[in-house]
């Protein structure tokens, strides 16, 4: 299977900015699908913004013009760039990968650990 592990999670004023990291443990082969999702308490997870082995992205609606979604496929990570953050962009932050892997057999479905990010003053 492929382990995604994340980091860059932390405590950030209003306005303030955060990026967030997901390396893959095993080299992606495209076609694949990278997202990241966020789940506040007592809320349902929703999705992000996501980015395609071809770079095409989608964002959703509260975040369209602060966070960037981008890839190092050197790397096989996946990055995340929070700007202008507010207290309701607190949550923990799940990365996503969906696709094939070197050595993995059919397509994969993995989560990451999550990470917290709390805006506050």
């Amino acid at each position: 299977q492929v382990q995604l592990v994340e980091s860059g999670g932390g405590l950030v004023q209003p306005g303030g900015s955060l990026r967030l990291s997901c390396t893959a443990s095993r080299r992606l082969i495209s076609p694949y699908r990278m997202a990241w999702y966020r789940q506040a308490p007592g809320e349902q997870r929703e999705s992000v913004a996501q980015i395609t082995s071809d770079g095409a992205t989608i964002y959703g609606d509260s975040v369209k013009g602060r966070f960037t979604i981008s890839t190092d496929n050197a790397k096989n990570t996946v990055y995340l760039q929070m700007n202008s953050l507010k207290p309701e962009d607190t949550a923990v932050y799940y990365c996503y990968v969906n696709g094939r892997a070197v050595n993995v057999v059919g397509i994969f479905n993995s989560w990451g650990q999550g990470t917290q990010v709390t805006v506050s003053s």
